[in-house]
């Protein structure tokens, strides 16, 4: 029995970790003045979240989310504000599902992301059926 337990604990010790999907990691958005981290959400380890985590202008780095619908949210600052969240897999790099927080306006968004052939990354904010779509770069 205890060379068993042994054999188990040694199999599970050697299995590879899973990879993380490509959409995880770093990413300069198309204007090019800020960077999301997408990641698994917190406590839920199968839907992915991104936060701004860069922001290209010094002076924004004080900027609070004054766009935002609920007042008692607009002191929050943009560095670090969740931006991304809900997403579920549809496929290897493939997210549906989400929402998509646009801090210049104070609007939510549906979305959904996914991985483009040459590995830049298109994000779409869809109102009903119409969406718009963004390519980011890696960072």
């Amino acid at each position: 029995m205890r060379a068993l337990v042994l054999a188990l604990g040694l199999t599970l010790a050697a299995a590879p970790a899973l990879a993380a999907d490509p959409v995880e990691g770093d990413w300069l958005t198309q204007t090019g003045t800020g960077k999301v981290r997408i990641a698994p959400c917190a406590g839920k380890a199968d839907r992915l979240c991104g936060a701004i985590f860069w922001l290209k202008n010094p002076a924004d780095q004080k900027a609070t989310d004054v766009n935002n619908p609920e007042a008692k949210l607009r002191s929050r600052p943009i560095l670090g504000l969740p931006m991304l969240y809900g997403f579920k897999a549809a496929g290897p790099g493939r997210w549906t599902g989400g929402k998509i927080y646009d801090p210049q306006t104070g609007k939510t968004y549906d979305s959904k992301l996914s991985i483009n052939p040459n590995g830049t990354l298109k994000v779409e904010g869809c109102i009903a059926v119409i969406c718009q779509a963004q390519t980011w770069k890696r960072s």
